[in-house]
């Protein structure tokens, strides 16, 4: 089972982290509903280990953005008020 919605869903790596989120949400809620076998435990618990990677790094990914397009304002708190600078 935890195969066939591996096979057909989007590789975790260009899957978008929404899609991410949503895909560890299933593997939880199928790992605390009970019911599988060990085998399937395992798979489960390995694909949630892989979207919970994948969905880290797209965040570390976001966070390393933000901070090169703050980088010239780092000294400045920001204020949602305050006109950008350089225009």
């Amino acid at each position: 089972m935890a195969e066939q919605t591996s096979q057909t869903a989007q590789p975790v790596d260009e899957a978008r982290y929404e899609e991410i989120v949503q895909r560890l949400t299933k593997v939880v809620d199928r790992l605390e509903g009970g019911g599988l076998s060990l085998e399937e435990s395992i798979a489960a618990f390995e694909e949630g280990i892989r979207l919970a990677r994948a969905g880290a790094q797209k965040l570390e990914e976001a966070e390393r953005k933000v901070e090169v397009l703050l980088a010239d304002d780092r000294t400045a708190p920001f204020n949602p008020e305050e006109p950008p600078r350089g225009r």
